[in-house]
């Protein structure tokens, strides 16, 4: 009996895919690289080859040393998106201002895009997706959350059986760092940061990695994937470990939790925040125990329960990696007809329903306290009345002295409405035995 006969293991029979590359840094010569390396393989699954044939980046000179001769390389970008010759244009330059009218007008060009930048879409989202779906082109984003972790598709393919009940993520990977260093070696926050900037976890500029900006971003584009809302960048509550001491570290330790920068989707009793929390209990929750660089996203759906990604947040060939993924789906994707791709944010466009976003005063949930009060009798009864007279619940106490005089106390509430909780701070701070702001820190019982 004769074997069936096989087709052409890399697509020989249809034209390459042809890529433009906007950036040829640190992702984009990780891009260059996976496909180079595996080029029959990514060929055997997306049906036909992918060639990158043309790349642009101020430093010309340098990006030779990566690929030679071999493509066209310049500085004019505008040039490459209208080149007539490019199926699809990757935008990895970064910001949001020559990125967003690059990507638009490689839309109103007819081509395709692959995006790693998530401050571009978490600003201009809505923007993008409606250019993209009038004009019937496809833009993909897996590289823009979580680096090389395959959370965008999970949730916009993988679990649209589901209705998504929350998300919570690690998807910064500066601040886990830091935090891990912070809990393992007992270092302040400005040594270990700099220290990060020193191996390259963090940028000279960290802001927006320590102030939870980069994790808003990211939490942005998960709340619409997860929830069928627009893009609400805007709406976000953001909060950020710069302010965090050593000692809440050692104390959330104590009281069986670790503290996490989370980003956290959870309607409709929680906003969609970017919150800095003793996150997940110490080796009772899966959040609780990712350290380093690497990121994780908690997925629970209705169906499947609780879900968790797992994997390398940044870097050059794992963030490529998700790069060259998308590239195989607009490949496969690229002769379909519009109306049968999958939507960009998982929901077809007429479906998107713009719930409201509770304002953090709103949000229920528990929280630490920390405080330092001159050690005298009375001290306690006066705090509680305050908590109480908010309605907040002590759950736990611990007071100790402190090395440099008084008292600390720290508190876990039940839940209670952030709210009150800020009225009850506000009174505590002006009482005249109290000789610290309150560190008040969210806890999220993730289950």
């Amino acid at each position: 009996m004769n074997s069936p006969q096989r087709p052409p293991a890399e697509g020989a029979a249809m034209n390459p895919m042809k890529v433009g590359l906007l950036g040829l840094g640190v992702v984009g010569g990780g891009t260059w690289t996976v496909l180079s390396r595996n080029a029959e393989e990514i060929a055997r699954r997306a049906g036909r080859r992918i060639e990158v044939t043309r790349a642009a980046m101020r430093d010309v000179a340098k990006a030779r040393t990566r690929v030679g001769d071999s493509i066209l390389v310049d500085t004019d970008v505008h040039a490459l998106v209208r080149d007539p010759n490019i199926d699809i244009v990757v935008e990895l330059i970064g910001g949001d201002t020559l990125a967003r009218e690059l990507v638009l007008e490689a839309i109103a060009q007819g081509k395709h895009v692959v995006t790693a930048n998530k401050a571009l879409l978490a600003k201009h989202g809505n923007e993008i997706f409606a250019a993209a779906s009038e004009r019937g082109v496809m833009v993909a984003f897996e590289a823009a959350v979580a680096g090389g972790v395959p959370i965008i598709k999970a949730i916009r393919e993988g679990l649209t059986a589901n209705r998504i009940q929350w998300v919570a993520g690690i998807i910064n990977g500066t601040t886990n760092f830091i935090l891990s260093e912070m809990r393992s070696r007992g270092l302040p926050f400005a040594e270990v940061l700099a220290e990060a900037q020193r191996l390259g976890y963090a940028e000279a500029d960290p802001t927006f990695d320590v102030e939870g900006v980069d994790a808003a971003h990211k939490l942005t584009l998960l709340a619409s994937l997860a929830f069928g809302v627009p893009v609400q960048f805007e709406r976000a509550h953001i909060e950020g470990i710069s302010q965090l001491a050593q000692e809440d570290i050692a104390h959330a330790e104590r009281l069986g939790y670790r503290i996490k920068l989370l980003g956290i989707n959870a309607p409709p009793r929680r906003s969609h925040r970017a919150a800095r929390a003793p996150g997940a209990g110490a080796g009772r929750a899966l959040l609780a125990n990712v350290e380093g660089a690497m990121n994780a996203v908690l997925v629970k759906g209705d169906a499947v329960g609780p879900t968790l990604y797992y994997g390398q947040g940044a870097g050059e060939e794992p963030t490529a990696s998700a790069v060259v993924a998308d590239l195989v789906d607009v490949t496969r994707l690229h002769t379909a007809d519009p109306g049968n791709r999958v939507p960009h944010l998982a929901f077809q466009p007429d479906a998107m329903s713009d719930t409201p976003i509770l304002p953090i005063e709103q949000v229920s949930t528990s929280y630490y306290l920390r405080l330092r009060v001159d050690d005298q009798p009375g001290v306690l009864a006066d705090i509680a009345r305050i908590l109480a007279d908010r309605a907040i619940s002590i759950g736990s106490m611990i007071q100790q002295p402190s090395h440099i005089g008084g008292a600390d106390i720290i508190f876990l509430t039940h839940e209670a409405l952030e709210g009150n909780v800020n009225q009850a701070i506000e009174r505590i701070e002006a009482l005249p035995f109290v000789r610290s702001r309150v560190t008040r820190l969210r806890v999220e019982n993730l289950t």
